[in-house]
C-alpha cells in the first residue's frame, strides 16, 4: 500500500482502491495537492468539521466517488445530492476489496460549514483494511479502549494526532501507540495552524521509549510504503 500524507489529516492509501481520508485541500496552508488534482475511488470523512468534511462535495462531485461517514454526516451529504454511505460506530461496510469500521473518537462533531451550525453526530475513526490494515484515529483523545482496536483489528500502520489542544498530544499519542502496537505509526494533525504547533520528533521519542512501533515522521506529499 501506498501512504500519502496530503497534511493535517488527510492522506491518500492506494492499493487496490485509491481511499482519500479527510479531504481538507483548499483553506489548508500546507496542502501539496489542488482539489482538481484528485481522482479518490472512496472518500472517508472522520467527522463534520470543516478541517475534515474539508472539500469531501466538491471532491465527490468532481469524480463521482461515495463518501462514507457517520450516519448524520452522510444525511447531511444526501441532502445536498452528494452519494453517500452512512455507518456507525462498531459497524463494517466492504466497498470493493476494502472493508471500512467505524471505531470511537473522542471528539466534539459539528458540521461547521453551514450556518448555523448542522448537527454532525459522533466523532470517528476508521480501521480501513485493503490487505494493510490502517488505523485513522480522526481527531480524538487518548482513551482505553484503543488497546481494544489494538486486540480485535491488529493495525499495521496508525495515523495519530498529536497536535494537543482540540485533540491529544505527544505524550498522549505515545501511549496509545504502546496500546494499539503497529507496525508503523505516522503523526497527524499538527502544525496546520500555531496553535497545535509541536515536534513530531518528541513524539517519536516518547514512542522509542514505550514500544518497538516504528515512527515516521512525513512533510506534506510524502510517501510511504507499506
Amino acid at each position: 500500500m501506498r501512504i500519502t500524507w496530503l497534511s493535517h489529516s488527510c492522506f491518500e492509501l492506494a492499493e487496490s482502491m485509491n481511499v482519500l481520508v479527510d479531504p481538507y485541500i483548499r483553506d489548508n496552508p500546507m496542502a501539496p495537492k489542488a482539489v482538481e488534482e484528485l481522482n479518490p475511488d472512496i472518500i472517508a470523512v472522520t467527522h463534520g468539521h470543516a478541517d475534515h468534511l474539508g472539500d469531501a462535495e466538491d471532491i465527490a462531485r468532481q469524480t463521482g466517488s461515495p463518501v462514507l461517514a457517520v450516519a448524520e454526516v452522510a444525511r447531511f451529504l444526501d441532502r445536498l445530492s452528494i452519494r453517500s454511505e452512512g455507518m456507525n460506530i462498531g459497524g463494517s461496510l466492504r466497498m470493493g476489496d476494502v472493508l471500512f469500521t467505524m471505531t470511537p473518537a473522542i471528539h466534539s462533531s459539528e458540521i461547521n460549514l453551514t450556518d448555523p451550525p448542522t448537527p454532525g453526530g459522533e466523532a470517528a475513526g476508521f480501521v480501513i483494511d485493503d490487505g494493510i490494515r490502517i488505523y485513522h484515529a480522526g481527531d480524538t483523545a487518548l482513551f482505553s479502549d484503543m488497546r481494544l482496536i489494538g486486540d480485535l483489528y491488529r493495525p499495521d500502520v496508525a495515523l495519530l494526532p498529536i497536535g494537543g489542544r482540540y485533540t491529544m498530544g505527544p505524550r498522549e499519542a505515545a501511549i496509545a501507540t504502546s496500546w494499539i502496537r503497529p507496525h508503523l505509526v505516522i503523526p497527524m494533525h499538527y502544525n496546520t495552524w500555531p496553535r497545535i504547533r509541536q515536534d513530531p520528533t518528541e513524539f517519536r521519542d516518547l514512542v522509542e521509549t514505550l514500544c518497538d512501533s516504528e515512527v515516521v515522521i512525513m512533510g506534506a506529499g510524502d510517501a510511504v510504503e507499506c
